[in-house]
């Protein structure tokens, strides 16, 4: 090892130099952003090709066999021709004409959310949902996949709450669109006998599926988190701060149905919060009940009198929603070997622009 020391930095250089990192991230990822939207846009022109060839010239499914065939042998160094992903490229061109999700441009988003959106969404709306939000928290394909699977769009938002009157306008649309009913908690293999501090092991044993349950934002800051009131004890299930929100968020679980007491006991652990841990700047604390069932009408009611903003959900061990429509068109996985070297050699081609002078 050399002996050589390094030498003082002059003042200001560290920063300049985090700046310089910042620039090279920032200029990389819109050189993948843009090799991204120039292959996507590429499979839309073919897919429309195809398409347009089909409609006028009468052209069967055969010749779409024979196209990749033709590609494969014109491009032998590059993959993406395969019979499954030119027939991606069609359906695309058939049900995104003018290459929008809604408001979403789908070359913001990689190949594979799109066969996904594609082929495991019918409705319009919800392939514009879902891509507006894949492409706004970054979602990555297996995640994307997950939400569809789990009615992420008709779960999100769908709470009680009484937050339109317990929190100022723009804060309780973003509270109440960050919670969820029912929660989906199949990952834990528990059955519905399971108790209270059960689940809760669960929970926090698998914290990093319950986090991803939860949705973006939430950071988790203990279980059975000790408050200390006029020297008695108590104790919150879970306790998490989150970070879009700018407040902690205290989560109650019950084993058994909703009842309006757990609304007031709920509402003394949010003012104890209130009182102890909230700094200045947060916004007040929210709290969640996650309840084996509940009645809408009576935790309406029960919120109605209740000082504090809170949320009652449900949460389900047993998976128990509906399956997805599948779709006719082939599987995800028939292709992902087709592209995996493709993807490789976008993020190469990525690199060199990068390093390319002007």
């Amino acid at each position: 090892m050399s002996n050589q020391t390094t030498p003082n930095l002059p003042e200001g250089y560290a920063a300049w130099l985090g700046q310089l990192k910042a620039d090279i991230s920032a200029s990389r990822q819109r050189a993948a952003m843009a090799v991204n939207a120039e292959l996507v846009g590429l499979y839309a022109r073919i897919g429309r090709e195809i398409l347009s060839q089909q409609q006028q010239q009468g052209w069967g499914a055969k010749v779409i066999d024979r196209l990749a065939q033709d590609l494969k042998a014109a491009f032998p160094d590059m993959r993406g021709w395969s019979s499954s992903n030119l027939k991606y490229m069609r359906f695309f061109a058939e049900r995104c004409p003018d290459g929008l999700f809604g408001q979403q441009p789908a070359d913001q988003l990689p190949w594979f959310h799109i066969v996904v959106l594609l082929t495991k969404l019918e409705d319009k709306d919800e392939r514009a949902w879902y891509a507006m939000q894949a492409a706004t928290h970054g979602w990555s394909r297996s995640t994307l996949e997950a939400n569809i699977k789990d009615q992420l769009r008709l779960r999100q938002g769908a709470a009680v709450t009484n937050f339109d009157v317990r929190l100022p306008t723009p804060q309780s649309a973003l509270a109440q669109e960050t919670l969820k009913d029912p929660y989906l908690f199949d990952f834990l293999g528990l059955g519905n006998e399971a108790q209270e501090r059960e689940i809760e092991d669960g929970l926090v044993q698998h914290i990093t599926r319950f986090l991803l349950e939860l949705g973006a934002g939430f950071a988790f800051m203990g279980r059975q988190y000790r408050l200390e009131v006029a020297g008695d004890e108590f104790f919150i299930d879970l306790l998490f701060y989150h970070t879009r929100l700018k407040c902690y968020v205290v989560v109650e679980l019950k084993a058994g149905a909703f009842k309006p007491e757990h609304a007031g006991q709920l509402n003394f652990y949010l003012a104890a919060v209130d009182a102890q841990l909230k700094a200045p700047d947060d916004k007040p604390t929210i709290g969640l009940l996650l309840c084996r069932q509940q009645n809408r009408l009576v935790a309406e009611y029960a919120l109605s009198g209740i000082d504090k903003p809170i949320g009652v959900a449900e949460y389900q061990l047993l998976r128990d929603l509906p399956p997805t429509l599948k779709q006719s068109l082939p599987s995800i996985a028939a292709i992902e070997a087709e592209l995996a070297d493709e993807v490789l050699s976008v993020n190469q081609l990525t690199d060199n622009e990068v390093d390319k002078p002007e």
